[in-house]
């Protein structure tokens, strides 16, 4: 009987099947020029971060980008990936976080275990400015092959992420917004929410007897008590989102959309890792393997991918004519 192909081997590990059905929740002010979305990533943020064993001050770090790629890629229609990337000199090189227009999810943070060591001995709670560094903060739309990719890229610029985002956001798309994120271990374990409103461009569900004034104040009160909203409040689960939303914004009035799913989104599969490996010369596959197998592992779900060498036939080297 004859071996199944490496790509039909069912020995990965397992991974979450969590889908979080609350965890958009879309809003708008009636007859005012703003619309937001809060975020409530709940048990799905445990998930995704305990995959990779990160200092605290990491996976903080991952768990606001998580939920701020949320946020962003629920008002955008597309078909495909969303993704947050800031790649920096600092402790933590890459930071990585992408979700699919139907709401799967996931990311990673790269960093330097010895650097970040000697930050956390200078600053016991650094910045996220502290931990990227210098570097870029690129937004993309990636639709598949059959599409151009939409990429925005900026310098890094802020403090914070939410800073970050918003240098991003003035500069490359012109877009008034207010961003408040949060993310903490709690007795639960990792919880992650974002807090983002929009200025919405144009008259389009705005009160027609609303002059550019009294838009503007409109929007200025609603900014202000976005900012009234605290991280206990983002995270607390009894606190349900529409009576968070009533909290804050109910003196402007606030309405509710339908809410929509969030789950754990890793589209790692050994299929596409072993085309990858089947693409390369078979020279390079035997320096590769380690004791008869090649190990590739997932940088988003850490899972590791076994593949016997003998498995993967690779690319013969070419002649020349």
């Amino acid at each position: 009987m004859q071996d199944s192909p490496a790509f039909l081997d069912s020995g990965r590990p397992d991974v979450p099947d969590l889908v979080v059905p609350r965890g958009i929740t879309p809003f708008h002010l009636p007859r005012r020029p703003v619309r937001g979305r809060l975020i409530r990533l709940g048990a799905l943020a445990d998930a995704l971060l305990t995959r990779h064993d990160n200092e605290p001050v990491v996976t903080h770090l991952a768990g606001e980008a998580l939920a701020l790629v949320a946020a962003l890629a629920s008002a955008l229609k597309f078909r495909g990936s969303f993704s947050l990337q800031a790649k920096g000199d600092g402790p933590v090189g890459m930071l990585l976080a992408d979700c699919t227009d139907t709401g799967a999810l996931r990311g990673y943070a790269r960093a330097d275990s010895d650097r970040l060591a000697s930050l956390l001995a200078e600053e016991p709670a650094p910045s996220a400015a502290s931990l990227l560094g210098s570097g870029f903060l690129a937004f993309t739309v990636d639709q598949g092959p059959d599409t151009d990719r939409y990429q925005g890229i900026v310098a890094i610029t802020g403090e914070t992420l939410p800073e970050m985002a918003l240098h991003y956001f003035e500069t490359s798309e012109q877009l008034r917004c207010t961003v408040r994120l949060a993310c903490a271990r709690t007795d639960a374990g990792w919880r992650a929410s974002a807090l983002i409103l929009e200025k919405v461009a144009g008259d389009g569900g705005v009160d027609p007897d609303l002059n550019a004034a009294a838009g503007e104040e409109s929007w200025r009160a609603a900014t202000i008590l976005a900012g009234t909203v605290t991280d206990d409040e983002l995270l607390d689960e009894t606190l349900t989102p529409e009576r968070l939303l009533y909290r804050l914004f109910h003196t402007e009035g606030v309405a509710a959309d339908r809410p929509r799913a969030l789950a754990y989104g890793c589209r790692c599969s050994r299929q596409r890792l072993s085309g990858i490996l089947e693409g390369f010369a078979t020279d390079d596959l035997d320096h590769m393997a380690v004791g008869g197998d090649i190990v590739m592992t997932c940088e988003f779900c850490n899972c590791a991918f076994h593949f016997p060498r003998n498995e993967l036939r690779g690319q013969q080297a070419g002649h020349a004519d």
